[in-house]
């Protein structure tokens, strides 16, 4: 069923950059009442006047995901001055580029708090209230690393696989009811995440595969509120990745290791660096200067893309003596 959003009430965490940003914008276009959380109050209230330009209500109120108790306390600020919440995103994230030895416990366990937990806990202010309410969209944003992860990327891929785990129960719970859960997938998206992240391999880090704008996503996420769909891709990479990890797991592993050392990284030399994990970075906008290599494509061409590039690792592994496809095979039978 279409939903109207035109003065829906939508919360959205990490709303001061990148992703949250541009989808507080594509709400705010719709008629939307929103509000805004993140830790950056400088940079909420610049993306506040935003939404505010374009007409819409907006509440900020600053917030660190990994306190239950203050995302608890965004949800019932939001009830308190919009009476319901109908549409929550928790899209809050931080991540930290390293080799697994390398990445400091403290940084790891930060990364899991802040994407991971920062789901958890607005899965546990917000559905409360979609309960009393008898309806509701939640959608948390995860990751195309979910799909089949890459090196360098283990605190922040467990993160994400995680993520989608929640959005498979949390489904399942609310079967047959008015309440929506559903789970995104960006690729690689032209935001500052990759000037924030954390980052121990010496080198800087650029994005990895196709590029989507921020906009785009945030144009899927506004789609998702209207019409809810348990799970969606943004960027043609994931569609190769999820078949090829399926089908041929070594090969892809082979494969994904060489791409991240090739194309994952520029030539400047990178210090190690904490990044916005502990405290919000001063450079907060939507576009991190990437530009759109790439971005969405239609599903069937994708498709045709991930039989193509599955194809391609699959004669890979025959060729190394590697195949082991049976066991796939005998699961999907």
């Amino acid at each position: 069923m279409t939903r109207e959003l035109s003065d829906s009430v939508v919360v959205i965490t990490g709303a001061s950059s990148g992703i949250g940003r541009a989808t507080a914008l594509e709400f705010a276009k719709e008629g939307s009442r929103v509000v805004l959380a993140s830790r950056n109050k400088r940079a909420l209230k610049e993306a506040a006047d935003e939404c505010e330009e374009l007409g819409a209500s907006t509440l900020m109120v600053p917030t660190d995901v990994t306190d239950e108790e203050e995302v608890r306390s965004l949800a019932e600020q939001a009830v308190d001055e919009f009476g319901r919440i109908d549409v929550w995103v928790n899209n809050a994230g931080v991540g930290a580029y390293a080799r697994f030895e390398d990445t400091p416990e403290e940084d790891f366990r930060r990364v899991i708090e802040t994407n991971l937990f920062g789901c958890v806990y607005g899965a546990r202010a917000v559905l409360p209230y979609f309960r009393k309410q008898g309806r509701g969209v939640l959608i948390n944003v995860s990751s195309q690393i979910a799909l089949g992860g890459t090196p360098y990327t283990s605190a922040y891929g467990v993160s994400k696989h995680g993520v989608r785990a929640l959005g498979d129960s949390l489904r399942q719970e609310f079967v047959d009811t008015d309440i929506y859960i559903c789970t995104l997938f960006p690729a690689s998206t032209d935001t500052p995440f990759f000037q924030h992240a954390a980052n121990y391999t010496g080198r800087e880090v650029k994005p990895l595969g196709s590029v989507s704008s921020a906009e785009e996503v945030g144009r899927e996420i506004v789609s998702l509120a209207r019409e809810p769909k348990p799970e969606v891709l943004v960027g043609a990479h994931g569609y190769f990745m999820s078949a090829a990890h399926g089908m041929a797991p070594e090969a892809y592993d082979r494969f994904i290791a060489r791409k991240t050392d090739k194309d994952h990284f520029k030539k400047e030399r990178a210090r190690n660096r904490r990044g916005n994990l502990f405290s919000p970075s001063r450079f907060e906008a939507v576009s991190g200067g990437w530009g759109g290599a790439g971005g969405s494509i239609g599903k069937a061409i994708a498709g045709l893309g991930a039989a193509a590039g599955a194809g391609l690792l699959l004669w890979y592994s025959r060729r190394r003596g590697r195949e082991k496809t049976e066991g796939f095979a005998r699961r999907i039978a």
